[in-house]
């Protein structure tokens, strides 16, 4: 079955929701969106507009690290929390991709540049922390 191809328009509630569930908060999600469709074109496919949104969130909320380190820790440290930064919000944004906007797991793999083994372990293990974190926040 071919794939309906969709226009940066149509993507808008896609955009809005995945954003929404990133982000946790109105007002900044709809800041994120305005930020990929600044970036993007007219007619920028489904798969390069799913790109800019990416690197919008990462650019915006992946990149400040609050840590007490001082100048004498390694530089090392910093790298490694950054990186598992950018790891958990492709984890979480994968799981929306596949959940939201009901992408292929090849897809996935093709938006975030990522193996598609990688892919399937991320959505295995990001829907388990997905439903155990939400299960919290309603018993808690």
């Amino acid at each position: 079955m071919e794939r309906i191809k969709k226009t940066p328009t149509d993507l808008l509630d896609d955009i809005y929701s995945l954003a929404y569930w990133m982000t946790g908060h109105p007002g900044i999600s709809q800041e994120l969106v305005r930020k990929t469709y600044l970036y993007a074109a007219p007619d920028t496919d489904e798969n390069a507009l799913l790109k800019t949104f990416r690197s919008c969130y990462i650019d915006q909320f992946c990149q400040d690290i609050n840590l007490p380190l001082t100048e004498q820790q390694d530089q090392k440290n910093i790298l490694l929390l950054d990186s598992m930064k950018r790891c958990t919000a492709d984890i979480k944004f994968s799981v929306l991709l596949s959940e939201i906007s009901s992408l292929s797991q090849l897809q996935i793999s093709e938006i975030l540049d990522k193996p598609l083994d990688t892919i399937r372990l991320w959505l295995f293990w990001g829907r388990k922390l997905f439903v155990n974190n939400y299960l919290l926040k309603a018993t808690g």
